[in-house]
């Protein structure tokens, strides 16, 4: 739950060695992935590394009437070894793609309306056109073997179009969607610096490892939001027939700035107490400020101008305590404050998210260590949580309190040579604890009772069968809320799901099926009754080839 100003994206590195690979996926509603990762040095004494990482993404879809997803994808890397002690990193990433903007199906009563798989209100006029660019560097300054310096910076550029019939009402006695065109352009430039130091000490018996670093981010985002009132689109849940085409020119109805300037410091030190005992203690200042300027509209015809600032200190501290080679109890306490970027109907900034985490379990090692088991107890309260707003379906709104506590279980590792396994389950007792609005004890959206994974695979050893494997597994999602009022519920859903893999030498094949049995389910709500609740998509089946040199 500690937040952070800069957040870097886990990627692949560039390797020392020379390595070319290429991948394509197959599979039903016209799936079409092709991809390469190429990576090696670029001079002769390897200071110089490269890595290039392409795809392009084709999925016809499933929902009827909808337009399909089409993905571009092209990240590249550099990695340079300034001497001994210095290295550099510099990376790009751009991604150009189109994607249904998923308008889901209404609630009837208490539950989904019930109409046939691949049935919704979106339409072929609701699309999402988006293009991401993203720059950084890292620098890494080793002063001794105990004592390094890390800095990092990434600049992100995003422009975001969304068009489409955006719903606003439902009579369930009709089944009729009453919904209105509108498009949404957003640009959103984010800044971010890092900068922060590693050192390992000893102080009498007890050894540190301390971290001290500062974040500095910027974001701004232009939105421009149209909505026209005057042309309402009405389509039969029942029997739906293809929207009209919208118009390129909409009446504006938002058009606002918001600029967020955000300063984060930390320090954290990792103390080992005793060959079996560590200690983690930090703490971490925030500071955000945020300016919001809404120019005039059609609503609005005179502009405003607000200023929010919050502050706020958020400690941690954890500890493991490891009794026996195999065995590890911990625990941990912390604190967060996270801000966000929504907007209220009249278009005033929502307040930052606060939160605390408590967390306590053991971990043990099994079968010689192949087989890693985790159980754990969690209670997390989180204040001033940003959700859909229910009623405006271009505003967001906070929540007051919310709990979620509970048990999970995690066992990851191999059972025996060639048989692997990923295991968990989760009891989750989520509920409203505060609100102005939503009843006290109201359960949380989106979020099961209990819920189950199992992915395991065996590969034959030895024999003229080696290389040759299968999985299984299955997801497990208990009864959720579909809206924060608890006024209707998303059903709970078991999905099945297998694979057939052969590998030898530098090439892998695999067939993947995802939902095998073909089971109609509610993957997800976005606490409106209206509209939002999404299918989860139907059976699907996806052939795969590698190869690498």
């Amino acid at each position: 739950m500690q937040p952070c100003c800069l957040i870097y994206l886990v990627t692949e590195q560039p390797l020392s060695e020379p390595s070319y690979q290429f991948d394509l996926d197959v599979g039903n509603r016209g799936v079409f992935q092709p991809q390469i990762d190429l990576s090696g040095p670029l001079n002769s004494d390897g200071s110089i590394l490269y890595r290039l990482n392409a795809s392009y993404f084709n999925d016809d879809g499933f929902i009827d009437f909808a337009r399909g997803t089409e993905r571009a994808f092209v990240a590249p890397i550099l990695a340079f070894e300034i001497g001994d002690r210095t290295d550099l990193t510099l990376s790009a990433e751009y991604t150009n793609e189109q994607l249904p903007l998923e308008n889901g199906l209404p609630a009837r009563g208490p539950r989904v309306v019930d109409v046939p798989s691949g049935r919704s209100i979106t339409t072929s006029e609701d699309i999402i056109d988006r293009e991401l660019t993203r720059l950084n560097y890292r620098l890494e300054h080793r002063f001794s073997g105990n004592w390094r310096i890390r800095n990092a910076f990434e600049y992100s550029n995003q422009d975001l179009l969304d068009v489409g019939y955006i719903p606003v009402d439902f009579d369930a006695s009709t089944g009729i969607v009453t919904s209105f065109p509108g498009r949404q352009n957003l640009d959103t430039e984010n800044f971010s610096l890092q900068t922060n130091v590693v050192g390992e000490f000893t102080t009498g018996p007890f050894d540190h490892k301390l971290l001290v670093g500062v974040d500095l981010n910027r974001t701004e985002d232009q939105e421009i939001t149209g909505f026209d009132t005057l042309n309402p689109f009405f389509l039969d849940i029942f029997n739906p027939e293809s929207a009209p085409a919208i118009a390129g020119d909409l009446p504006i109805i938002f058009d606002g700035f918001i600029k967020t300037n955000r300063l984060g410091v930390y320090l954290q030190d990792q103390i080992e107490l005793l060959d079996n005992l560590i200690l983690l203690a930090g703490v971490r200042y925030d500071t955000v400020d945020q300016t919001t300027t809404n120019n005039p509209n059609v609503f609005a015809p005179v502009g405003s101008e607000s200023t929010r600032n919050d502050d706020d200190w958020t400690p941690r501290v954890g500890i493991v305590y490891q009794p026996t080679d195999f065995l590890s109890l911990f625990g941990s306490y912390s604190q967060s404050f996270t801000p966000t970027f929504g907007l209220d109907s009249s278009g005033e900034p929502l307040g930052p998210e606060t939160g605390e985490g408590l967390e306590v379990g053991v971990k043990a090692e099994l079968l010689d260590g192949n087989l890693f088991t985790t159980l754990s107890y969690f209670n997390i309260k989180r204040q001033n949580v940003e959700t859909a707003d229910p009623i405006d379906p271009f505003a967001s709104i906070s929540t007051g309190e919310q709990r979620s506590e509970g048990v999970e279980l995690d066992v990851v590792g191999k059972i025996s040579p060639g048989w692997n396994i990923i295991a968990s389950y989760a009891y989750i007792d989520g509920e409203v604890t505060e609100d102005n609005t939503i009843p006290e004890g109201s359960r949380l959206l989106n979020t099961p009772e209990h819920s189950a994974n199992l992915w395991t695979t065996y590969e034959i050893q030895k024999g003229n069968l080696q290389g040759l494997g299968f999985g299984v597994g299955f997801n497990l999602v208990g009864e959720r809320e579909g809206d924060t009022a608890n006024t209707f519920e998303l059903d709970s859903y078991f999905l099945t799901n297998a694979a057939l893999f052969y590998r030898r030498d530098n090439w892998r094949l695999s067939l993947n099926a995802k939902n095998l049995f073909d089971i109609d389910y509610i993957a997800g709500s976005n606490n409106r009754r209206s509209s939002g609740s999404e299918a989860g998509p139907p059976f699907t089946i996806l052939g795969s080839v590698s190869v690498e040199f």
